[in-house]
């Protein structure tokens, strides 16, 4: 189903009794994600926070159970064939094309572009605050504006559902910051549904509405992003977010007050 009221066109994600084996360890999801919502992954690393992406993606094959994007179970179909967009940590972009060239890609994979389909990658630069970059190549740019292509591609797909892998891990605080407020914006825009893993919990109380906490390869705890900072939020969340905390501390970064 895709919710339009508020303005919103995303589409609901649910995992139903989804299993999935990687070597030993085997994870087990069920999850429903609301249409036109900003859902914030968090728990250790190993916990399974990728999986669950590339399970939706389609970059892994549940063993059992379904994958819905709406009303339609994609399980076994190819990332090409879902209706979503995602964007990496490493921002996947072509070194040999330049920034028009590589947000077209997300209209056409062979780059054969309409007028219209020029105009919208025109629009998407602009909206991202690329004008006037149209070609450079990515070795030109810095590691904001190398996301913010990737985001400008996103824009030009126009797919209901948005996944983010932890896109901003790179970068500094001030830039990491611009760009949540960037994803904000496109959401408050679009009202894509937005899925994002973050090992930071300050990007979570930012822009996330929603949280999914997961440990060994399974969910512990979801609710409200207000509900786990509170003074009542789930022990195993306080408890890693305390290990952040500490590990920041130990390489000598002042974590921010709030």
């Amino acid at each position: 189903m895709t919710d339009t009221s508020n303005g919103r066109t995303g589409a609901a994600v649910r995992l139903d009794g989804v299993t999935f084996s990687y070597g030993e360890a085997s994870m087990a999801f069920d999850l429903t994600v609301e249409a036109g919502s900003i859902t914030a992954i968090m728990g250790p690393s190993g916990s399974g926070k990728s999986t669950l992406l590339n399970l939706v993606a389609g970059f892994e094959t549940p063993k059992s159970g379904r994958v819905l994007i709406g009303d339609r179970d994609v399980a076994h179909e190819p990332p090409a064939a879902r209706p979503l967009s995602m964007v990496f940590q490493e921002n996947n972009l072509f070194a040999h094309l330049d920034v028009a060239q590589n947000v077209g890609l997300g209209r056409s994979p062979a780059l054969r572009l309409t007028p219209s389909d020029r105009t919208a990658v025109s629009e998407a630069l602009v909206r991202t605050g690329l004008g006037g970059k149209e070609h450079r190549l990515p070795r030109e740019l810095s590691g904001g504006e190398r996301q913010r292509v990737a985001l400008a591609r996103v824009l030009v797909r126009d797919r209901p559902v948005l996944l983010l892998d932890e896109p901003f891990a790179s970068l500094g605080p001030a830039l990491r910051e611009d760009m949540l407020g960037l994803v904000a914006d496109l959401h408050a825009e679009r009202g894509m549904t937005v899925l994002f893993v973050t090992h930071q919990p300050e990007d979570a109380r930012r822009i996330g509405e929603t949280m999914v906490f997961l440990e060994d390869g399974k969910i512990t705890a979801i609710g409200e992003v207000s509900k786990f900072f509170g003074k009542h939020g789930p022990e195993a969340f306080r408890r890693y977010i305390g290990s952040v905390a500490g590990s920041l501390q130990s390489h000598g970064i002042a974590r921010k007050r709030t």
